[in-house]
């Protein structure tokens, strides 16, 4: 049975849900009716991928949401109140864009993958949360934007996520026009993997997280972070990273194992290590 928790006590509810089972943690955003990343989500979410760092029976992070969108990215209203402020809310947006942003670096440098369920709209910020992650499974009813350019405020750190994605020409139309693109669309740009009917959602990004756990945890973690700190080199220098990675990971001893049990046509035991 899987492990249900409400992270925050209390009445009211919790803007993030959470349950684990097999290896694998689901956090659910459930901050209605927008899902948007308010400062109090974007803080349980940080603080659930910072224990997760720390908990080695995870080994897969799903992150979904409850209701009909996604995440419609930051809460405009809770940013909006600080307009009143003295600066003009310049330290509340500040402290929220740079939050955000801490919270995308900590799902890119996770030790372990984190894939992103959608099934609904994800703009924004929100569409910038699918982006961070390693993979996306959405369904056939999902459909994604940066639209901030509708409202005179550029989606420029949603930008950051999206173009690390995506073509440049692709994300510039995203971008510049802040029009909604469908699944079908969002698969064909590579912002997400795979477009599945709605109620095949849960068990196709089961089966990805399945198998995921089924493979070395130390080499998964070996090889995203070597993913991702290749992808900034140039050629030269991401050959010469890749070759000192790949050297070491052949002497631990998950590698020792793997490359034993295919020659000896067995399941290795992996040990982490």
């Amino acid at each position: 049975m899987a492990e249900v928790v409400n992270i925050r006590p209390g009445g009211g509810g919790s803007p993030l849900g959470k349950s684990f089972e097999d290896g694998i943690l689901r956090l659910t955003l459930q901050n209605p009716p927008a899902n948007a990343l308010s400062i109090a989500l974007m803080r349980m979410l940080l603080d659930e991928l910072q224990a997760a760092r720390e908990d080695r029976a995870v080994r897969v992070i799903v992150i979904d949401a409850a209701g009909k969108l996604f995440s419609a990215g930051h809460d405009l209203k809770e940013m909006t109140a600080h307009r009143a402020d003295a600066d003009r809310g310049r330290a509340f947006f500040e402290q929220t864009i740079r939050l955000c942003a801490e919270l995308m670096q900590a799902i890119v440098h996770h030790l372990v993958p984190v894939i992103a369920a959608i099934d609904g709209l994800a703009t924004a910020a929100g569409c910038q949360l699918v982006a961070s992650c390693d993979l996306a499974i959405a369904t056939d009813h999902s459909a994604f934007c940066t639209p901030g350019v509708n409202i005179g405020l550029f989606c420029s750190t949603p930008m950051v996520a999206l173009s690390r994605n995506v073509s440049r020409k692709q994300a510039m139309e995203m971008l510049l026009t802040g029009e909604t693109i469908d699944a079908a669309t969002a698969k064909e740009f590579g912002l997400v993997n795979r477009v599945v009917p709605q109620q095949y959602l849960n068990q196709i990004v089961r089966k990805y997280a399945q198998t995921i756990v089924s493979k070395s945890p130390l080499t998964l973690k070996i090889g995203k972070e070597a993913f991702y700190r290749q992808a900034e080199m140039g050629l030269a220098d991401a050959y010469d990273y890749a070759t000192r990675v790949m050297v070491e990971n052949m002497l631990a001893r998950d590698a020792v194992e793997g490359i034993g049990a295919f020659i000896e046509k067995r399941r290795p035991e992996w040990k982490g290590e």
